[in-house]
């Protein structure tokens, strides 16, 4: 009763109970040092600690009976409790140590490097039965610079993309095994691991040669080499090189695709490298084929004669390639899942097989498709919007371009220019008294048209530079106004207007003598007795006139007004003809030094009835081309 009053009293007195949440912290507590949990609570002595051995042999014997298949037979008959055997024997412990050993290889591919393009790796791949885990194993190799050992460690590898790990029945000799996105190919097993598979009814496939490394054969060659010489053969690669080189076998090929949509029969070129069997493939382009202009369908390098046979990375994995004794007219090669035909070669390969293979017949196959009509491009008309060329140009190209410009007529005539006066030839009669300048543009082929200022008009430019179409032309094909085509005389057609040339400069004059072939014969008279000047389209007059024209200058001949004086004299009748005898015997006394040559020729040019000469037109000729 005094307890709960003293309880009863602590509760009045304001303490808190020892519940959970209202207890705290000694705040009058100084010392917290752990207490000593390893002193002995009193003392023992060493002989008490001491063990009976006769109580200790007597607890091992009675405990030996009670051991799993320990004892022997004859033991297990007096033993203090029987035993038992288990019904289930564990997994864990039927299969313990019993391991699957497989050989395989992996290709690694070496992306940087001129000695290898890829490389080989040997493994070892070990199932253990007892947790059907896995480890993939890769035997050290000296030097290599690899990280080996445990590639994959122990565990339970999956198969697809569920995640169901891999049995033991999944594995078999000549099997690819792709783990974590690489390939191992299994290629034999150990004798424990082919039994344990025959006994479980799996046939064991065939087991296949382990691959070396090419750059590892290589190593050894190279730290290993044999100092052996061996006798070259005559069909060395030193000896095919220097006695084949730059020959080549040419053949003319079709792949036939028009079995396909939009298929078509294209021509390709084959080259067959004899200093090193290599082959290599071109296409025949034609102008718009619609096609990109790639030079190569397949470049130089060795075509396995299997089609089924990709060319492979090494030489080590190389197999029988395409020979000159597989190439033929008629032959068929497959070349990138395409079929080539042979349907013909050139004169070299035709010599080449008939002297070492003995064929004759070289008969041309022809594959070429039946001829079929095609519909000629219409032009159409011209809108009459810029020129004409300029037009075509959008018929001609999808991409318009400039029409193109003679470069040495620009060169030749830049800054040179015909130019004629000109009048209208009109019925209005306020337009019976325009003067024109027609100019004809060497360089660009163009006639511009310029009035003079007057007093009845103000003048100024009539037409821009352009190309003039000839009135007789086709509008679709026009035929323009050439360097010929302008002369003093003639009628010159500008749009509806038509222009007559009357007059012209000096220039136009010896434009029209150093081109006097070009022009016709009548116009080369009108103009000769227009202007009493020379134009002979023979070669022999052109030339005594040049040789006249230098001897002049050279020797500053000026006496041709005295000349005229006593041809005159000579002309009785006064009609300004004269004998040819008379005309040359009047120059040899006036001094002209001319031979006599010369004198027969331009006096030939200068007749205008029988044997007689405009002695007039001689003298202006002579006069007016001396400078």
């Amino acid at each position: 009763m005094s307890s709960r009053r003293v309880s009863s009293g602590s509760h009045a007195s304001g303490v808190a109970p020892l519940l959970p949440g209202f207890s705290f912290t000694d705040l009058t507590k100084t010392r917290f040092n752990k207490s000593q949990l390893l002193s002995r609570p009193c003392v023992v002595s060493d002989d008490d600690l001491k063990v009976d051995q006769d109580k200790l042999n007597e607890i091992q014997q009675k405990t030996k009976h009670l051991a799993f298949e320990t004892t022997m037979h004859h033991e297990m008959d007096h033993a203090a409790l029987p035993i038992k055997s288990p019904a289930h024997v564990p997994a864990y412990v039927a299969l313990d140590k019993k391991v699957l050993a497989f050989d395989g290889y992996f290709k690694e591919t070496v992306p940087e490097s001129a000695d290898e393009y890829f490389r080989v790796r040997h493994v070892k791949i070990y199932y253990h039965l007892e947790d059907d885990t896995m480890s993939v194993l890769e035997p050290v190799v000296p030097n290599s610079g690899l990280p080996q050992g445990k590639l994959i460690r122990r565990q339970r590898l999956p198969k697809d993309a569920r995640g169901s790990p891999y049995s033991w029945r999944d594995l078999n000799v000549a099997m690819n095994l792709p783990v974590y996105g690489r390939v191992f190919r299994i290629v034999d097993c150990d004798p424990f691991t082919k039994e344990f598979l025959d006994s479980n009814g799996i046939e064991v496939n065939s087991a296949e040669a382990l691959p070396d490394d090419g750059y590892l054969k290589k190593r050894k060659v190279v730290e290993n080499p044999c100092t052996l010489s061996k006798t070259k053969n005559d069909y060395d690669k030193l000896k095919q090189f220097l006695d084949l080189d730059r020959k080549v076998l040419r053949f003319y090929c079709v792949w036939d695709d028009r079995a396909n949509l939009y298929g078509e029969l294209r021509p390709f070129t084959l080259l067959y490298f004899l200093a090193n069997d290599t082959i290599e493939i071109r296409e025949q382009h034609t102008p718009n084929d619609g096609r990109d202009n790639f030079p190569l369908l397949l470049r130089r390098q060795r075509v396995p004669r299997n089609p089924n046979n990709v060319p492979q990375l090494s030489e080590q994995e190389e197999g029988p390639h395409l020979g000159p004794e597989d190439l033929g007219i008629g032959a068929k090669v497959f070349i990138l899942g395409r079929e080539l035909l042979l349907c013909d070669c050139d004169e070299f390969t035709r010599e080449f097989y008939r002297r070492n293979f003995g064929v004759e017949d070289f008969s041309r196959i022809d594959v070429s498709d039946p001829m079929v009509e095609e519909s000629p491009m219409e032009v159409p008309p011209h809108t009459g919007f810029g020129t004409h060329e300029d037009s075509m140009q959008s018929v001609l190209a999808l991409k318009p371009k400039p029409p193109k410009v003679d470069v040495n007529k620009l060169l030749k005539y830049d800054n040179k220019s015909l130019r004629f006066s000109a009048y209208l030839e009109t019925n209005n009669p306020n337009d019976a008294g325009r003067r024109f300048i027609v100019s004809y543009h060497l360089a660009s082929d163009t006639i511009s048209i310029f009035e003079p200022r007057t007093r009845e008009t103000f003048g100024g430019k009539f037409l821009e530079s352009t190309k003039i179409r000839k009135p007789e032309s086709d509008p679709h094909n026009p035929d323009y106004y050439g360097d010929f085509d302008l002369y003093p005389g003639m009628k010159l057609e500008v749009y509806g207007r038509t222009f007559v040339l009357d007059d012209c400069d000096e220039f136009v004059l010896k434009f029209i003598s150093q081109n006097a072939h070009m022009y016709p014969q009548e116009v080369l008279d009108a103009l000769s007795e227009k202007y009493t000047l020379l134009f002979n389209t023979e070669t022999e007059a052109a030339g005594a006139l040049e040789q006249a024209r230098n001897t002049l200058r050279s020797r500053r001949f000026e006496n041709f007004d005295l000349l005229h004086k006593k041809l005159a004299q000579l002309d009785t009748d006064d009609r300004g003809l004269l004998d040819k005898c008379v005309v040359y015997d009047a120059c040899v006394e006036a001094g002209l030094p001319l031979s006599e040559d010369i004198m027969g020729v331009l006096l030939d040019q200068c007749v205008v009835e029988e044997d007689l000469v405009d002695y007039a037109r001689l003298i202006n000729v002579l006069f007016k081309n001396r400078l």
